[in-house]
């Protein structure tokens, strides 16, 4: 299928903006790539790209034609998987955008038990906010996303969706962490605290929370990852948020408790596909495993 080889040139060249930068990534020399996308212009009648000096920006033409590539390879992914489970082979692919507190144990756990039962079935994970899966998805990067607070999209199909409660997160040897049950946040206020960064679910439910009731929590330290934030709270007796799917596992270094405060907050995680787009079976199976997993 040469013929879809090329119109990934023209793909690969749109989402990097450079012909060289394409070709480094297709291994292919800059000329073959330049030859195709000059080919399909000629064939089509109209510039697809205007070559701008520090490189290559879609035309009007072009955002349609590329929008058709993509449909097009996600179709085709599509009828590959439905050959294959015919064939009894379950192979494939399944990828999947997910948020940072899903990404730590979260999904790495479905995937492994999803893999004992389909073994030769293979995963691509990116990690991104609601805007990335959004546009994964409608960009067809993507076949499922796994997310908090996704806002409702008319072409976003939500196909299942659990609350999470905020926590708070601090190492065993915190004071706090000898508390059995649920924690005022009130007695969090004497502690520094380490918060995820603003454009996070979390802290956005947080900082509402925290506005409505005028309490105020000493923010030392913020990141926007969530893996740094964690680490830190084994070199500082600091408090941090997490939704409780995000974690650590009970036995570890870290500990959790919930907030007893009436009315704190809870971010539903949310696995949403393409409106209308058929989904590739193994990706759809991997779906529906998700959602048997979380009943």
């Amino acid at each position: 299928m040469n013929h879809l080889r090329f119109l990934h040139y023209l793909d690969e060249v749109a989402r990097v903006g450079s012909i060289r930068q394409a070709a480094e990534r297709l291994h292919v020399a800059p000329s073959a790539v330049n030859r195709r996308i000059q080919d399909l212009e000629d064939e089509l009648g109209t510039p697809l790209f205007e070559r701008l000096p520090r490189g290559m920006r879609l035309t009007a033409a072009g955002e349609l034609f590329v929008q058709y590539i993509r449909s097009r390879a996600a179709h085709l992914e599509q009828v590959r998987s439905e050959i294959e489970d015919l064939q009894g082979l379950r192979r494939g692919r399944v990828r999947i955008v997910v948020s940072q507190a899903a990404a730590g144990s979260y999904l790495p756990e479905r995937i492994a038990g999803f893999r004992q039962q389909h073994p030769l079935v293979e995963f691509q994970v990116q990690v991104g906010d609601h805007h990335r899966a959004l546009d994964a998805l409608r960009s067809f990067e993507s076949d499922l996303a796994l997310i908090f607070h996704l806002t409702p999209e008319t072409d976003i199909q939500r196909m299942h969706e659990v609350a999470q409660p905020l926590c708070v997160v601090m190492h065993r040897s915190h004071p706090l962490a000898a508390q059995p049950g649920r924690i005022s946040l009130r007695e969090c206020l004497d502690y520094p605290v380490v918060l995820p960064s603003r454009e996070t679910a979390g802290r956005q439910l947080l900082d509402g929370y925290l506005v409505r009731r005028s309490i105020k929590l000493r923010g030392l330290v913020e990141s926007n990852s969530f893996e740094f934030l964690l680490g830190y709270l084994r070199y500082e007796q600091a408090l941090s948020f997490q939704i409780q799917i995000g974690v650590p596992q009970a036995g570890g270094e870290l500990v959790s408790r919930e907030i007893a405060d009436r009315g704190f907050p809870a971010a539903n995680l949310v696995l949403a596909s393409l409106q209308n787009r058929q989904l590739p079976v193994v990706a759809y199976a991997f779906a529906q495993y998700l959602m048997d997993a979380s009943d």
